[in-house]
């Protein structure tokens, strides 16, 4: 049987939810509005209690519905974006057009939700509250950033032999 092998695209959507790749070039403070809307949503994170390790182990075991409940608007907030991205095919405030690609499962986004998910439970942080956790002072924390941060480069070294 003939191995197949990924083309420089292919292997580039497995990275992202989208490939797209601006051709505009800014100066160093033109991010500074990403800094904002980062210190801002962490805020949120904050005051909503999605970065509470009690939170997040109420949500385990099944004993709160109050982080279904954020992770449901999430997926409600992001389902509506998209479908009006493409609905009225909204461009970037460049002018840029938005493009989404299909993606196919496979087994290894079972494996990967699952490492992510029981890793998720054990530490109580998940990438995107990792530095609001830390921001409000709970520094053992960086020990999972910086797991986190391990983990992405080893399977940047292991990535062409695991299940794609």
């Amino acid at each position: 049987m003939k191995q197949h092998t990924n083309t420089d695209f292919e292997t580039r959507s497995l990275d992202a939810v989208c490939v797209n790749e601006s051709q505009l070039t800014h100066k160093w403070y033109h991010n500074i509005k990403y800094l904002i809307v980062g210190v801002l949503f962490g805020i949120v994170f904050v005051k909503s209690e999605v970065v509470s390790w009690f939170r997040i182990q109420e949500m385990f075991r099944l004993q709160s519905f109050h982080m279904y409940g954020i992770i449901g608007s999430a997926i409600v907030v992001g389902m509506t974006s998209i479908w009006l991205i493409k609905k009225f095919q909204i461009k970037t405030i460049y002018g840029e057009s938005i493009e989404f690609h299909p993606k196919t499962f496979n087994k290894g986004q079972i494996f990967g939700g699952l490492l992510f998910g029981f890793g998720w439970a054990i530490t109580g942080a998940c990438p995107g509250p990792l530095f609001a956790q830390i921001g409000t002072g709970a520094t053992v924390i960086s020990v999972t950033l910086l797991s986190a941060i391990a983990g992405t480069w080893v399977y940047g070294l292991l990535r062409d032999r695991l299940p794609h």
